[in-house]
């Protein structure tokens, strides 16, 4: 109310910067149709409002379930104006492949957005662009594999912290909890031991403020709110949600640095511990070199970026894979049946993968029905692009529509329901499908696709081998809201789980 009041009372002044922008933008538009050439056709989509473009036309809370709707009137590829920019959406599983693949260059640059700048400023990976994105990017890929990221390092490191979540859950000895921070830990101690080579106690404050902000500036920052104001970034000083995220980011760049000074003095060439000992060692050795990139800002950046990353995607899918086996126990008992038969009593480990089909069919499918980037993170053309018939200028910001992908009804036999059998052939054996793309694709897939991968079963099947997940007393599993919290990430709806303890 008070920010509605102050608008108000804006004085002449108010009135002619709101008259001047109306006529920027009247001006851009004119510009736009003088500069497209004859034959240069444009994607179609609905009239925009002037200044506000197609905003009332969207359901902030939910926007890729309006784009997924407009997509029946205008076709999988068209445009619509958030306020004044126009931003191109790509919709089906042919469309987003053909761009992101067979266009991978053209499509393959980042949307910056006022929301992402204020986090990031351009630094690395996520969220940058030319040069610098493609050497820390190369640079992540190598050394993070170094450090066992996807591989037999990372197994271990997994087996071990499963241990301790376990223990956690028993803490509760049958009763009902929130599963939210102890798998969001957990999943978040295997980046902590690849990145700076340790991990942390659950009880560690410094850590679990640190993932807790983390999390909630990927909740905020995909809220309606960031999304006005990624399209009006002068209504920043009236946000509180801007306000917490800045808040949050200097928080955590804050212990951060903390940890990697303390990393620093206990540098050792000989002995690197985890990413950032490589990234120091990088930095020592680039002090003479005239524009290095590897500086403390990057370094901040990039571990922010593998936190957020790997940590939330991760700790999502698994806590929607443990909610759908209490709303679904007829799919839970198969899963503990085939565990059981193939595994028994000892340690799950990644091999047995294979010969665990209907297991990993219902990993899969948590992915493809949790859709927990619905939106995708924002592209950028970089370079005037002909597509599916239309021109797309360059500098156009895209929306590469994964929840259509993973929800495309020529595609899947039950797109809104939760069917493993999306997964397997008639003979019960699992079968890779095409339009299965949680991570995206391109030279913009997610770098920790392997790991998230071996954690997601290691993490799932583990637990289901000594847990039995129920709703709480009172509470029937079509209470179970599917519909999620958005942000970047599609949470579960708020809910507890008792994890009872098999025999």
């Amino acid at each position: 109310m008070a920010v509605v009041e102050s608008m108000l009372n804006f004085s002449s002044t108010g009135t002619l910067l709101a008259a001047f922008l109306l006529l920027m933008f009247l001006y851009r538009l004119t510009c736009d149709s003088r500069s497209q050439k004859e034959g240069e056709i444009e994607p179609p989509g609905p009239k925009p409002l002037p200044l506000l473009g197609n905003l009332l036309s969207l359901d902030l809370t939910r926007p890729f379930d309006t784009l997924c709707e407009l997509s029946r009137t205008y076709g999988n590829v068209y445009q619509v104006f958030l306020g004044p920019k126009k931003v191109v959406v790509l919709v089906g599983h042919k469309t987003v492949k053909e761009a992101l693949v067979n266009y991978a260059d053209e499509f393959g640059e980042r949307d910056i957005t006022p929301g992402f700048r204020i986090v990031t400023d351009g630094h690395g990976i996520l969220f940058s662009n030319g040069e610098n994105w493609k050497e820390m990017r190369r640079f992540a890929l190598s050394n993070l594999r170094d450090f066992g990221m996807g591989k037999r390092g990372s197994e271990d490191k997994i087996i071990e912290e499963i241990q301790y979540l376990k223990g956690e859950f028993d803490k509760f000895e049958g009763k009902a909890f929130d599963t939210t921070h102890p798998v969001n830990y957990a999943v978040s101690n295997i980046i902590s031991s690849i990145v700076y080579g340790s991990r942390f106690e659950y009880t560690d404050p410094r850590f679990t403020e640190m993932v807790d902000k983390a999390n909630e500036n990927i909740r905020i920052s995909g809220s309606a709110s960031m999304m006005l104001y990624n399209t009006f970034p002068w209504l920043g000083p009236f946000l509180n949600s801007k306000r917490i995220i800045v808040r949050n980011v200097l928080k955590n760049r804050a212990e951060v640095t903390k940890l990697i000074n303390e990393l620093l003095e206990t540098l050792n060439p000989q002995d690197l511990r985890g990413f950032v000992d490589s990234f120091l060692i990088r930095k020592q050795s680039d002090e003479s070199v005239v524009d290095s990139r590897f500086y403390q800002e990057n370094l901040l950046v990039i571990v922010g970026n593998l936190f957020a990353a790997g940590t939330d995607t991760t700790g999502t899918t698994l806590r929607w894979a443990l909610m759908l086996m209490a709303k679904y126990p007829q799919i839970q008992d198969r899963v503990q049946d085939e565990i059981d038969g193939v595994i028994g009593g000892r340690q799950p480990v990644v091999d047995d993968r294979k010969k665990l089909p209907y297991t990993d069919a219902v990993i899969h499918e948590t992915q493809r029905l949790a859709n927990i980037v619905p939106m995708n993170l924002p592209h950028k053309t970089s370079c005037d692009v002909h597509f599916n018939g239309y021109f797309i200028k360059k500098g156009t910001p895209v929306i590469p529509l994964l929840t259509s992908v993973l929800k495309d009804p020529s595609e899947w036999e039950k797109p809104n329901s939760f069917y493993p059998e999306h997964f397997l052939d008639e003979k019960g054996q699992f079968v890779k499908r095409d339009a299965f793309m949680p991570f995206s694709a391109g030279r913009r897939v997610c770098l920790g696709e392997s790991l998230a991968n071996m954690e997601l079963f290691l993490f799932f099947t583990s637990l289901l081998q000594s847990y039995r997940f129920t709703t709480p007393p009172g509470v029937s599993g079509d209470d179970l809201d599917l519909k999620g919290i958005v942000g970047i990430t599609l949470n579960p709806s708020p809910h507890k789980l008792c994890a009872i303890r098999r025999p």
